[in-house]
């Protein structure tokens, strides 16, 4: 049994299901709500679809913006006549080839001191410590905790000299006690990282009273500090040679630098040519997200045929079957890609449109295409992905695109249906508290009735019968 204000409705007297009779009656005067519920979910869905596009368009804008850039198609590939040299490339190289001579290669000096069993005192001092001395003189004071090995390696090691060292066993004395060396090794290569070790301050240094530990008897130099070294031109009067303090001579040439392991008096041969598989995957690239773009207008574009339940043809669009502001994009896009360069239709070049508006791309026909004129590839690309990128923008941009403009537009309208739904939840509550209090007020008269139709009854039952013969 329904209720309003905790009084029964159904017909208990009439003997109606008022109950039924009011949600039929209810189910009729809302229909206009249940459309306004089908608009906003069918809205909603529009929305939705059309944010997918947007952040796609914006990705492809994103892509072209890349793409029309004028060296987006400079890529290069660099290889050696020796696994003792590695190229790499960049932006800025140029195909073409050069010999070197590698003379040396770069490494940090390494030095071991005389077998000791303690730190030796040095200079006018008795508190044990040692001085650091770089290349261009600058002298690191550094003062050990004691004068045993391991705390003279220990204070190396903390110091910001430059400089590492190693404890190395080295037997005994004639004492019987356990001797060391310790080795110093730079922390970097290279002529500039040269050092040397003394026994005592630097002002024992300068006044030539410290004792220079890897010139003792029984210390040795393993190996010197040097800067790797190349030759360029060897044997013809153009001969240049470079320096590195490291293996690797950046930017040797422009665009090109080069990697050594090994010296060799034997030329070898750097060679560096364009590289069409990096190039012509930035065109495919550009390609593939103009077809996504497309594809996803053109799925959610179709009209689809179907039968309902009784049998009937439905024909339904998707959320941009009749869009102008879809189709305007997607033209503009197609129009971008498809327009002649210069005279020259991007078909020449690898980049062809099909029946269906979606673009094929030519891997072959478009390196064919980069080896026999790099510059006219490089600006027909450029042009094209100029033009999508003008295309995606003023479409997706945030502030002024006209995606964006459509999707805020139809985000309005959900609003505007969802408190047209909010109003009539109140008009429909009201309704049905009319319905049910009339039909209470139907059910309250009709008892009344019954009982005066009762009492009437009964008051000519009881009346006496008169015979009239």
């Amino acid at each position: 049994m329904s209720s309003v204000s905790g009084l029964g409705i159904d017909g208990l007297v009439s003997g109606l299901d008022t109950t039924s009779l009011i949600n039929s009656l209810m189910t009729a005067e809302s229909q206009p709500q249940t459309d306004l519920k089908a608009k906003v979910t069918s809205t909603q869905t529009t929305i939705t679809a059309l944010q997918t596009l947007n952040t796609q368009i914006a990705s492809l804008a994103t892509l072209a913006t890349t793409t029309k850039a004028p060296t987006s198609l400079a890529a290069f590939t660099a290889s050696s006549s020796s696994t003792n040299v590695t190229a790499t490339t960049g932006t800025s190289a140029s195909a073409g080839s050069f010999d070197l001579v590698v003379g040396a290669v770069a490494q940090a000096k390494v030095g071991v001191s005389a077998a000791m069993t303690s730190w030796p005192a040095g200079g006018s001092g008795s508190t044990p410590a040692l001085t650091l001395v770089d290349s261009t003189g600058k002298a690191t004071d550094i003062t050990p905790a004691s004068s045993s090995i391991d705390d003279i390696v220990s204070a190396v090691n903390s110091s910001t000299a430059g400089v590492k060292a190693l404890k190395v066993a080295s037997g005994t004395d004639a004492n019987g006690v356990a001797q060391y060396r310790i080795q110093f090794s730079a922390s970097a290569t290279g002529a500039a990282s040269d050092f040397q070790v003394y026994s005592g301050t630097s002002s024992d240094v300068t006044a030539g009273t410290a004792t220079n530990i890897l010139a003792q008897s029984g210390s040795a130099v393993i190996k010197t500090a040097q800067d790797a070294q190349v030759t360029l031109f060897a044997g013809t009067a153009a001969e240049q040679t470079i320096t590195s303090a490291t293996n690797t001579f950046s930017d040797l040439l422009p665009g090109v630098s080069v990697t050594v392991s090994k010296a060799s008096s034997d030329p070898v041969t750097v060679t560096v040519a364009q590289d069409t598989t990096t190039a012509g995957a930035t065109a495919s690239a550009l390609v593939t997200g103009i077809n996504g773009v497309l594809a996803s207008i053109a799925t959610k574009s179709a009209v689809v045929n179907s039968t309902d339940s009784a049998g009937n043809k439905v024909v339904s669009g998707g959320p941009f079957t009749g869009d102008s502001t879809v189709r305007d994009a997607n033209d503009a896009i197609v129009s971008a890609a498809s327009m002649p360069v210069d005279g020259h239709s991007p078909s020449e070049y690898g980049i062809s449109i099909n029946k269906d508006g979606s673009f094929d791309f030519d891997q072959t026909k478009f390196a064919t295409a980069l080896a026999n004129d790099p510059a006219g590839t490089q600006k027909m690309l450029s042009t094209i992905a100029s033009r999508v990128a003008d295309a995606a923008n003023s479409s997706s941009d945030k502030y002024q695109g006209t995606l964006t403009g459509e999707i805020t537009g139809q985000q309005s309208i959900v609003t505007d249906l969802n408190s047209q739904v909010s109003q009539w939840d109140l008009r429909l509550t009201a309704r049905r508290a009319a319905l049910e209090s009339q039909y209470s007020t139907l059910e309250t008269q009709l008892a009344s009735l019954q009982s005066q139709s009762s009492s009437l009854t009964s008051s000519l039952a009881g009346l006496p019968t008169t015979y009239t013969g």
